[in-house]
């Protein structure tokens, strides 16, 4: 892999923490920054989830493993944004009351599954590096699987919060659905050819 798609996949992760400042500085946030922060986080976090699944398919389509190696600084960004996006949950909604964050999680379905996203995320960045990889072996490539409930989880937290207009939550989960149904069918397609060849 080249070293320009690796320096446009780290340009591209840092590029909406760069947005986020501009429109801090320069009083563009709206009438309520919590909102926009919120929701400008987890949009960017889904968008890096979506590219990070999007590199198996142009793994096969390219024929070039090198691509592989552009999925972990993609997986972890989106945690990075996930993360910032929990953070200003916490902030400016619940004021850093754990009590209220349990009452959320109880009785907003949709914060349950996108903090349960998160903490799968946060195993996945937890045992992203080559030590642990070497560690847990085949056990690494299970583990590291959980990428497709993440998709899931974050399909069910982007339709279950969206209000009047679900045009963009409905995009969304017909993305992750897309690539979904791609692993899906390669991974049918693998057991079929198996079973041929016994």
């Amino acid at each position: 892999m080249s070293r320009w798609a690796r320096l446009s996949v780290h340009a591209l992760g840092l590029l909406p923490l760069l947005l986020m400042i501009v429109a801090a500085t320069n009083n563009q946030l709206g009438p309520d920054p919590g909102e926009y922060l919120m929701h400008f986080t987890g949009e960017w976090a889904a968008r890096l989830l979506i590219l990070t699944l999007c590199i198996s398919p142009l793994r096969q389509l390219t024929s070039s493993a090198n691509v592989l190696r552009l999925r972990r600084p993609l997986g972890l960004y989106t945690f990075f944004y996930a993360c910032i996006h929990l953070l200003f949950f916490l902030h400016f909604y619940l004021g850093w009351l754990p009590s209220d964050l349990w009452e959320e999680l109880v009785e907003r379905p949709f914060i349950t599954v996108g903090f349960s996203a998160w903490l799968v995320m946060l195993t996945l960045a937890i045992t992203s590096n080559t030590s642990m990889q070497r560690r847990l072996r085949q056990n690494w490539r299970r583990l590291h699987r959980g990428i497709y409930g993440v998709a899931i989880l974050v399909s069910l937290h982007i339709l279950w919060q969206a209000r009047s207009d679900i045009g963009e939550a409905l995009l969304y989960s017909l993305l992750f659905a897309g690539l979904l149904l791609w692993r899906f069918a390669r991974y049918r397609k693998k057991q079929a050819a198996g079973s041929n060849s016994q």
